[in-house]
């Protein structure tokens, strides 16, 4: 490098406001500085370039540090105090010194702008030492070369401003939409969102995949993906559901896709997602693949028709029989005229044994079913038997019956059973209009209610992720930066509104992992009592009556309470007028014929705890509806119609279940039961979580996790607070490294990992160090024990989503426990 830093005394320039006064606290600093044993020297001395460079940077309310000379001695403003921390001065060192963490990184940077290169670099990761450790944070900055009054270089101009929290909010926000797409990914049936009027692909799940096929489907249209749905009629529902916003309900529609062999059947749900401003903006698709049962159906048909077959065989080779028989018997020619018929014929319909024979049966069928039983009767002259054909014959009168038709061709004829069903198809239609009716209003209503509480409560929260991020990228690009931290949190607080529908969902289809435990009933319900009485309010009366010799139940803690919490302040909603709520408890004993009227229960013990009120109640269709997810009576905003049915799954996944009594204008009653615990030991609720402070002991800690960035961002929480980390991203390495590693004092391992599951990996590491402790983790634990009752001892499970300092709390107490152990042996 060729480029001159000379500073001789004698270019002193006049003085300036940052040399007099002014500058601020940095000001200060830098006309205190002993200056004489740096390589710029006595401040007196410096050039003019040097001390207008320093003056227009101290007046810069921006972060800004100058790097002057060949040794880059630093020189900055109040603005980047802030990017420093907690370093030692750094004020009169050289770059080299003060950077030596980020020196690999920064020097090429430098170098660059001293050979006179500009440098601008956006959300540049670097990893930092200025709290006492190590960090990853990113900055977005620019070095630009500084030229003296020759055009000589002589220095480096680091403009920085840090964009740690924008990064990390954008992330969180891109892990917490995944979140909500693994809500849909874990629904029953076939999901996939469509965006504007071009019916875009925003999302498909899994088993929209295995229904319509592995395609290209994210970013284009229906029509793109599927060309081949023109001429059956999807692409027209698609549109009116978009133009009309009216949803679609279609059961058992046949589709055929290009790539699958066979014809398929679905029952069908379009239903129209809508923005803020209530315009439709997308369709939500739903529905399920029936071409298992459909098939099913027809294989069932089929041996259905065997068996006809044979007793038509048996019956008509009978004479007794043949002119008995209260049913049609007769042989058909491939003309389609009977040459046979029995007495039947007459009695039923009217026609003599003569009348038959002369006529074909497309002259006696009603003209609606000739095609079709033309279709049919072309079938039976190919070797295929006709089995519970029906149709309708014209009698000698005028009218018509409905009969029943068995065919078996052989030897050139078709031997026929006729059966009238007209009285059974008249009831079973009237039946199967009035049941369906009923069936569909209710499956579409409980399904209308799911998807569209889904559909808008995650717009809205969707909505609170991405409008903060949107404010943040603008107030960037304006170069506003302050405030930003308010959107950051806004979004966060969306992301945990999700998280908390998330789980209870999970409670309402019970696929919420319990922590159950052996729970005092009586001292729970007293250590309410102040909570609910403020919940509650003064104009209304708390009384609680528990049973002497009351049993303690085998349940989650915090669900219970949560339970009890939420069914009083229902209760306190029941009374706007004031009126008393009372809680009660006691023993009760459901023998064998009790549990078969009592829905869900087994035979046993059971305590059972009361919420009632005397309140307005609840009128009959209300009370049917009670437990439906979304369905509330409370006005918009007010409720979000989870309550009661997230509490029916927390008993339903106890082994208890909720019973509900309710009179209009007399009051309600809330019965919820809970299984008598066997257990000896009780176990207390955990108060509030504190920051944990570092661990002050090198304690190995093996995080399993094979999610990448759930597992980085545990790692380094981990470390940050002291402890010593291993990290695997699945079982299988999570073995290997429990294996041939140095002693490994805790297991923090997720539950669904590939390959050997958390579970599995667990029950490995107790088989080979019974002493290490293990924290297994899940937010969806249907395929292993969730019961931590049942769990190994020293397992302790958590459920996600945690704050980081939960996590911290109960590692550390966990790891405190192991030591007691250890102690103690």
């Amino acid at each position: 490098m060729t480029t001159d830093f000379t500073t001789p005394a004698s270019l002193a320039a006049s003085s300036t406001s940052v040399f007099d006064s002014g500058g601020g606290v940095m000001g200060a600093r830098l006309r205190a500085f002993d200056w004489a044993g740096t390589p710029l020297g006595a401040i007196e001395g410096w050039t003019s370039a040097l001390r207008v460079a320093v003056d227009l940077m101290m007046s810069s309310h921006f972060p800004s540090c100058l790097f002057w000379g060949s040794d880059l001695v630093a020189i900055y403003n109040n603005g980047y105090l802030p990017i420093l921390g907690e370093k030692p001065e750094a004020l009169g060192q050289p770059m080299r010194v003060t950077r030596h963490e980020t020196w690999e990184q920064l020097e090429p940077i430098a170098d660059k702008a001293l050979r006179g290169e500009s440098t601008y670099i956006e959300d540049f990761k670097i990893t930092i030492d200025r709290h006492g450790y190590l960090e990853d944070a990113y900055f977005t900055f620019c070095y630009s070369p500084v030229r003296d009054d020759r055009g000589r270089i002589v220095a480096l101009l680091d403009t920085v401003t840090e964009t740690t929290a924008q990064v990390e909010g954008v992330r969180n926000a891109v892990n917490e939409r995944g979140r909500l797409q693994q809500l849909l990914q874990q629904m029953p049936g076939f999901v996939a969102l469509l965006n504007g009027s071009g019916h875009v692909y925003g999302y498909v799940n899994d088993a929209y995949i295995a229904v319509a096929g592995a395609r290209n489907y994210l970013g284009r249209t229906v029509r793109e993906v599927f060309p081949d749905l023109g001429s059956q009629g999807f692409y027209e529902m698609l549109d009116g559901v978009y133009a009309t916003g009216k949803a679609v309900h279609a059961k058992a529609m046949p589709i055929r896709l290009t790539g699958l062999s066979t014809l398929r059947y679905i029952d069908l749900l379009l239903e129209p997602m809508r923005d803020a401003q209530g315009q439709v903006s997308g369709i939500f698709v739903g529905g399920y693949d029936i071409t298992d049962r459909v098939e099913a159906e027809a294989r069932l048909s089929d041996l259905n028709a065997e068996l006809e077959r044979k007793v038509i065989e048996r019956s008509q080779a009978r004479g007794r029989t043949w002119q008995a028989s209260p049913d049609l018997l007769g042989a058909l020619d491939s003309e389609g005229y009977f040459q046979t018929s029995n007495p039947a014929w007459q009695s039923m319909l009217g026609w003599t044994e003569q009348e038959v024979t002369s006529m074909s049966i497309f002259e006696l069928l009603h003209p609606d079913d000739v095609e079709r039983t033309r279709s049919g009767f072309n079938l039976t002259q190919h070797g295929q038997p006709a089995i519970r054909f029906p149709n309708r014959y014209r009698c000698k009168d005028g009218g018509y019956r409905w009969i029943s038709w068995v065919g078996v061709p052989e030897d050139g004829l078709v031997y026929c059973s006729g059966r009238d069903i007209t009285d059974e198809m008249e009831q079973a239609e009237a039946l199967e209009r009035t049941e369906d009716a009923l069936r569909q209003a209710q499956k579409m209503e409980a399904l209308g209610q799911l998807t569209g509480g889904i559909a808008h409560d995650f717009n809205n929260m969707l909505q609170g992720i991405v409008m903060p991020l949107q404010l943040i990228r603008k107030r960037i690009e304006a170069g506003r930066y302050d405030g930003l931290d308010r959107y950051v949190q806004a979004g966060l607080e969306s992301a945990r509104r999700a998280a908390s529908i998330t789980q209870r969902l999970l409670a309402f289809s019970r696929r919420q992992p319990l922590a159950n435990q052996n729970v005092e009933v009586a001292g729970t319900l007293l250590g309410l009592e102040e909570i609910i009485r403020n919940a509650a309010g003064e104009n209304i009366g708390i009384f609680i009556r528990i049973e002497a010799g009351v049993w303690n139940v085998m349940t989650d803690a915090h669900q219970f309470e949560s339970a009890i919490i939420n069914l009083v302040i229902n209760a306190r909603d029941a009374l706007p007028n004031g009126g008393e709520v009372t809680l009660s408890a006691r023993n009760v004993h459901i023998g064998t014929t009790e549990a078969r009227f009592t829905e869900g229960l087994d035979s046993g013990d059971y305590v059972q705890v009361d919420v009632r009120d005397t309140g307005i109640g609840m009128p009959p269709d209300v009370l049917a509806r009670a437990f439906e997810p979304f369905f509330t009576t409370k006005p918009m905003g007010q409720g979000t119609g989870l309550g009661l049915s997230m509490i029916y799954g927390y008993a339903r996944q106890s082994r208890g279940t909720v019973i509900i009594e309710s009179i209009e204008g007399s009051g309600t009653c809330v019965q919820l039961y809970l299984p008598r615990s066997t257990l000896t030991e009780t176990r207390k609720g955990e108060g509030p979580v504190a920051t944990p402070s570092r661990s002050t002991t090198a304690r190995c800690i093996l995080v399993v996790e094979d999610d990448n960035v759930v597992r980085r961002m545990v790692v380094e929480l981990l470390r940050d607070h002291g402890y010593q980390v291993l990290e695997a991203g699945d079982g299988a390495a999570g073995m290997a490294l429990l294996e041939g590693s140095i002693a490994v004092d805790l297991l923090l391992s997720d539950v669904g990992l590939p390959g050997p599951n958390g579970r599995q990996l667990a029950d490995f590491a107790q088989s080979r160090f019974p002493e290490m402790k293990i924290i297994l983790m899940t937010g969806y634990a249907a395929h292993v024990a969730t019961d931590t009752a049942q769990l190994n001892q020293g397992v302790v499970l958590m459920i996600k989503p945690f704050d980081a300092d939960t996590l911290l709390a109960k590692v550390s107490t966990v790891l405190a426990l192991r030591q007691v152990v250890g102690a103690l042996h």
